[in-house]
């Protein structure tokens, strides 16, 4: 058993609460590899921000359980030597089954997340309450989930939505004794979130995707007052990174992500949770495109994976002071 409290980690339970309290959400970064790691704790010490640091299953299968939790240790050092003790959750993003979990929890996890929004209701409950038990003897925390997202991102793919029900909520964050619960009220995995036949245009010709279901947040926000909300698949597609791509050799079909301002204005509601994926991947893959393209000479992985990892940087520090609000709370 590896207790997270030896990484020099924390759960997500205070840093929840301070969230709501002040009007921000936390953000949930995934990671695969050590590039990626330091752009995230780079960005948050230097905004001062708490953080999560997601691992996947394609990243569990890509990297291997015990190389991410001892870069999570890693983590809590570098943050100290760059000067901030920043708080930082290792946290489980789609957990699929209790053991998964439990692999987790056992390997130093301080959250994880267990889906069982695919199964029916009451499986779901049993399965959430299952991991629940088993986490809280640990004083792990556990988010989990109700309604589905569509989109595609490792391994996790849906066809469709399906919007949660406020009228279930209540029941089942009561039955199962969860510590947070993504939701979903419009927002999709990977990059392809939105195609332009979705969408509309402003009057200054760009595209605008469906709205966020903020109607279905408000009721949930009444059933369960002040219950930690997440939302996963948030990332916005920043354009110039797709045109980046597509110009030095890419091939990236139109997409359209969630507006940064409706996560602003999800972040000041209960929503103190906020998963982003694909924007990182889009940021690392252009400015990698971009060497390749104008460098074709270039071998060296560090003159490449380097100005990636510069540019993941500079997009997490625009996160935390622009869209999420976190900057500056890593010591509240």
């Amino acid at each position: 058993m590896n207790s997270y409290k030896e990484l020099g980690l924390v759960n997500t339970r205070d840093m929840f609460a301070k969230a709501m309290k002040g009007g921000y959400a936390i953000p949930a970064y995934n990671f695969n590899n050590m590039e990626q790691m330091q752009a995230i704790i780079q960005a948050c010490v230097e905004t001062k921000s708490p953080v999560i640091l997601q691992v996947s299953k394609g990243a569990r299968d890509y990297a291997n359980i015990n190389i991410l939790r001892n870069m999570a240790r890693g983590a809590t050092e570098y943050a100290k030597e760059l000067g901030c003790e920043i708080p930082i959750v290792l946290h489980l993003d789609h957990g699929d089954s209790f053991e998964t979990c439990k692999q987790c929890i056992d390997n130093g996890f301080s959250s994880v997340m267990i889906d069982g929004s695919h199964f029916p209701y009451e499986e779901n409950i049993e399965l959430t309450k299952k991991v629940v038990d088993y986490a809280h003897q640990f004083d792990v925390t556990v988010e989990g989930e109700l309604g589905v997202l569509a989109g595609i991102e490792d391994e996790v793919s849906s066809a469709v939505s399906h919007y949660t029900r406020p009228e279930e909520v209540e029941d089942f964050s009561k039955r199962t004794g969860v510590d947070s619960l993504a939701i979903s009220i419009g927002t999709s995995h990977g990059a392809y979130k939105f195609t332009p036949e979705q969408c509309t245009r402003n009057a200054d010709g760009i595209l605008v995707p469906p709205p966020l279901r903020f109607d279905i947040l408000e009721e949930i926000e009444k059933k369960i007052p002040g219950f930690p909300i997440v939302l996963h698949g948030s990332s916005s597609v920043p354009q110039e990174y797709v045109k980046m791509i597509n110009e030095h050799g890419g091939k990236l079909d139109d997409s359209v992500g969630i507006p940064e301002e409706q996560l602003r204005k999800a972040a000041k509601s209960a929503v103190c949770k906020i998963n982003i994926d694909s924007d990182g991947r889009l940021a690392m893959t252009a400015t990698i495109r971009r060497i390749f393209d104008e460098k074709p000479a270039e071998f060296d992985p560090r003159k490449y994976l380097g100005p990636a990892r510069d540019a993941l940087r500079e997009m997490y520090k625009h996160k935390n002071i622009d869209v999420l609000g976190s900057a500056g709370h890593a010591l509240d």
